[in-house]
């Protein structure tokens, strides 16, 4: 008997509304907007995918209220190619007009359903997803995310935040820049480095913050804190052709790829030769099936793999690749309390090193008790 989808279970997963929201450069990030998408078959196995939106979810939520089952249910999630073919393709058919279905609604849906194919394909074969996609180890790197701005925080208070988080044993640490004046951002950063010391990794991230002439100005005052990389320094508008110049400009690693669209936008930047390492997220767009895609890019042009957001779902890309580099944490779970509670057995972070779930598939359970907590069904 051939395995086939035969329910599709959504969730709108949302965190609590902050009273002192975090900012970056200029704009806020929600402490949980995401989708979980959960298929079953006619085999009584069950995988999950998430879907991540900065924005307004609404869209999303339609299409799945909206007749994107028929789409779905019948196929064989053993074949993830054809059903995120398909699913892809409505971005650029009739029916997604007639339905009133976004082009980037649609990219972050493709992207959950393929998630949860995999899952499913490493249960069946009960292989946890690393050694499917290539089994290069069994621990990653991680750092954590912190240093946001937030109303009234001061250094201060970003002190007392960074000795905190230097004393739970972390090696890594990226912190927010560009929502300040480069004067005032040096400030935040040089207390940073002080605290954590010469021997931990910091990463500086700018989140298009900056014209070109400011992020020229800023490679050369960082080296005073010595970034491992420079992440997304240069503003949306023309930013593949500005991050090329600036990397002409400095010897500090660029990084980007978490605001592309598409894996197209991913490779646009590996061939323009401006970033050294690329952070794309499947649960933004692509799913494993273009995020294997991505990597396997990266190893041929020698661009390190360093995904954005959702550790757990990322690492199983990074431990595949031979270029895999680090993944990212938010230990804080006032910021992100779906990293802190949305799975019984989350892998371990300690020391600096992420090791992986045995358990085939994604390797992790949800909480019902979680999704209960966060979520509200859609279908």
């Amino acid at each position: 008997m051939t395995i086939k989808i035969t329910a599709i279970e959504v969730f709108f997963l949302r965190g609590p509304d902050e009273r002192r929201p975090h900012w970056v450069s200029h704009f806020i990030v929600p402490t949980a907007n995401e989708i979980l998408v959960r298929l079953r078959t006619n085999e009584d196995v069950t995988g999950f995918g998430l879907a991540t939106s900065y924005t307004d979810a609404a869209p999303i939520l339609n299409i799945f209220r909206n007749g994107l089952e028929e789409h779905i249910i019948g196929a064989n999630p053993l074949m993830p190619e054809r059903i995120y073919k398909n699913l892809f393709s409505l971005t650029s058919l009739r029916v997604a007009h007639e339905k009133g279905w976004g082009r980037e609604a649609l990219v972050r849906v493709s992207a959950a359903v393929d998630i949860a194919c995999w899952d499913i394909i490493g249960k069946i074969a009960g292989l946890p997803l690393y050694q499917l996609f290539g089994g290069y180890r069994d621990q990653v790197p991680y750092y954590v995310t912190c240093a946001y701005y937030r109303d009234g925080k001061g250094l201060a208070e970003l002190r007392d935040e960074i000795e905190e988080v230097n004393a739970q044993g972390h090696t890594g640490f990226k912190a927010k820049a560009g929502g300040l004046s480069l004067n005032e951002d040096m400030k935040r950063l040089e207390l940073i480095r002080k605290i954590i010391g010469p021997d931990k990794d910091l990463m500086v991230d700018v989140n298009r913050g900056w014209d070109l002439e400011t992020a020229t100005i800023a490679v050369e005052a960082l080296k005073t804190v010595n970034p491992l990389w420079l992440e997304e320094p240069v503003r949306w508008a023309d930013d593949r052709r500005e991050l090329k110049l600036l990397s002409q400009r400095t010897r500090i690693p660029l990084s980007a790829g978490e605001s592309e669209l598409t894996s197209y936008g991913c490779r646009s930047l590996i061939e323009e030769q401006a970033i050294q390492i690329l952070q794309f997220d499947v649960t933004m767009f692509g799913g494993f099936t273009e995020g294997r895609k991505m990597a396997a890019l990266c190893e041929l042009n020698h661009v390190y793999v360093t995904p954005h957001h959702d550790c757990f779902i990322h690492c199983h890309l990074v431990a595949s690749s031979p270029s895999g580099h680090f993944v990212e944490a938010f230990t804080n779970p006032e910021r992100d309390p779906l990293q802190a509670e949305l799975f019984e057995n989350p892998p371990d972070l300690s020391k600096g090193r992420l090791t992986l779930n045995r358990a085939p598939g994604l390797g992790l359970t949800l909480s019902e008790e979680a999704i209960t907590k966060f979520g509200e069904k859609i279908v």
